[in-house]
């Protein structure tokens, strides 16, 4: 661990925990490696496996991108019950640790031909697809893909999602692998970015898609897999929602998704809200 220049103070290093910012442990720290396991028993004496993520703080004040922990553990497996999407339960009556996976917290951006969208990745809600998803943009397989498919207001329905990620631009295509479903419990709504599929739910790859409404995509909960938040862009948003399309949700100009980047986030808890879809245009 190495403080930016300048910066001087009494360094410790606090656990929070994701959804309500709650502190789960901290310690004093120094210059140098840091062995968090020493420091903090909880991630590997804990009775059932906690994501945390571990915040450097000097003088109480927040410094730099957390580091996410996320305990390795048996994932439970989707398969399909009629048309619905069920989940085993694999975990042992002990938990059994594999270890932890750790990495730098970061946002990504998309930059389109309507404008940028910033986007929180949630690691604790869907940790191999944020993974999966973090390996895809830093390699650049998200360059100058249209968005195929979107689905706004029509026939008295919400509006639905826009949809990008097949490098061929049919809706077939992929980056040549799949990841299995996880079980996301982060609510389809506004800005949330989730996982398009095929009817197998383990066929996630690298076709995403944004949510316009919470109205409109609620019946994916639990059925396909959220794992991150817009925090900016709403405009950006709301101008895919209005693209006019024809035959099957294509769009007559489709709009494209120039490129993808990764950026360092901001402290914990100190980062812009998710977004939430503006009241005037609210269906």
């Amino acid at each position: 661990m190495e403080l930016p220049a300048g910066v001087a103070g009494e360094v410790e290093i606090t656990l929070y925990q994701p959804d309500d910012g709650i502190e789960v442990a901290s310690a004093a720290a120094t210059e140098g490696s840091v062995d968090l396991n020493g420091l903090f028993p909880v991630l590997w004496t804990a009775t059932s496996p906690i994501t945390v993520y571990a915040q450097l703080l000097v003088d109480d004040e927040p410094i730099g991108s957390p580091v996410v922990l996320i305990p390795m553990v048996s994932p439970n497996l989707a398969y399909l019950s009629g048309r619905a999407v069920v989940f085993t339960n694999r975990q042992p009556q002990t938990t059994v640790y594999a270890g932890l996976r750790a990495w730098t917290d970061r946002h990504v951006v998309f930059t389109t031909t309507l404008g940028d969208i910033e986007f929180q990745l949630r690691p604790d809600k869907a940790p191999n697809t944020v993974a999966n998803f973090i390996d895809l943009v830093e390699g650049g397989y998200y360059t100058d893909i249209i968005f195929h498919r979107i689905i706004g207001p029509r026939d008295g329905r919400d509006p639905f999602m826009a949809q990008v990620g097949d490098p061929t631009g049919t809706g077939g295509g992929g980056p040549g692998r799949f990841i299995d479903l996880e079980q996301s419990d982060l609510p389809h709504d506004f800005g949330v970015l989730s996982m398009a599929r095929t009817g197998d739910p383990n066929t996630n790859g690298g076709q995403v898609f944004v949510c316009f409404s919470r109205n409109g995509t609620s019946f994916l909960d639990a059925q396909y897999c959220s794992f991150a938040q817009a925090v900016s862009g709403a405009d950006t948003i709301l101008a895919l929602e209005a693209v006019e399309t024809g035959e099957q949700d294509r769009p007559n100009d489709p709009p494209v998704l120039k490129s993808a980047k990764t950026i360092p986030a901001p402290p914990f808890g100190t980062g812009p809200k998710p977004l939430t879809r503006p009241e005037t245009t609210e269906r």
